[in-house]
């Protein structure tokens, strides 16, 4: 091993660090509002809601992600109707089209793990809302919604740290994130396992720093779900007796 190639490959590497977690955090973000409309359209019980969820799901769950980015990519450029339409300044554009293809495929995967959040939340619950009196968006958004987020979070969390690792497809269609430069350096150098190893430690890192993110927001939401703090004696001191008011 040369260290010192090591380090110039790392600095190298570094520069594309941006590009690659806004390319993962663009793509989780759009892609969790449409998951979020897919899974109700799944639960609205309107029939052509449902099949049309159940059809883009099946279409963009069993395909590969390599196959959508060509797609979208190559593909749409091919139709003249595209070409002279407003959205070609951005169907032309490499990042962007990175960024559909991304978010069409990670939306397919989280509206089922929200689906499966949202039907997880306890009827007992939504009754006790209703009897509340409240409306049926209010009860979604303060009752239905945060309990389904917290049953969905360990497994929104495994595709969240999939998309990052996805970012690196976007390579092949020139965008200079984390592998496209790695892709580069090898051309240069020839040298693939240290140039790897390096691209591969980076993305470690910054999957272990997404699994720490994770985990404090499943703590912070879980307040049931943690041990009791031992009574010491100065905590038992402090407490206020039973019966007596202040």
């Amino acid at each position: 091993m040369d260290w010192q190639f090591l380090k110039e490959t790392f600095l190298s590497l570094v520069s594309a660090i941006p590009l690659t977690i806004e390319l993962a955090v663009t793509s989780i973000c759009l892609g969790a509002i449409l998951a979020l409309l897919l899974a109700l359209a799944r639960l609205s019980g309107v029939v052509a809601l449902d099949w049309f969820a159940r059809l883009y799901v099946f279409i963009f769950r069993g395909t590969p992600l390599l196959v959508q980015i060509f797609l979208i990519y190559y593909g749409l450029g091919q139709f003249p109707a595209i070409r002279h339409s407003v959205f070609w300044p951005f169907l032309r554009d490499p990042y962007w089209c990175a960024v559909l293809a991304l978010t069409l495929n990670t939306a397919a995967y989280a509206s089922e793990i929200i689906r499966g959040g949202l039907l997880s939340v306890p009827y007992g619950q939504i009754e006790a809302a209703r009897a509340c009196g409240m409306h049926r968006f209010l009860m979604f958004r303060r009752i239905v919604l945060p309990l389904a987020i917290r049953q969905a979070l360990p497994g929104y969390g495994n595709e969240m740290i999939s998309m990052v690792k996805a970012t690196s497809l976007a390579s092949i269609i020139t965008l200079m994130e984390v592998t496209g430069v790695a892709a580069k350096l090898i051309s240069e150098t020839y040298r693939a396992i240290e140039v790897f190893l390096v691209s591969g430690a980076i993305y470690l890192t910054l999957n272990f720093l997404l699994t720490r993110l994770i985990q404090l927001a499943e703590y912070r939401l879980s307040p049931h779900l943690r041990a009791p703090l031992p009574v010491t004696r100065e905590s038992a001191a402090t407490a206020t007796p039973a019966g007596e008011h202040r």
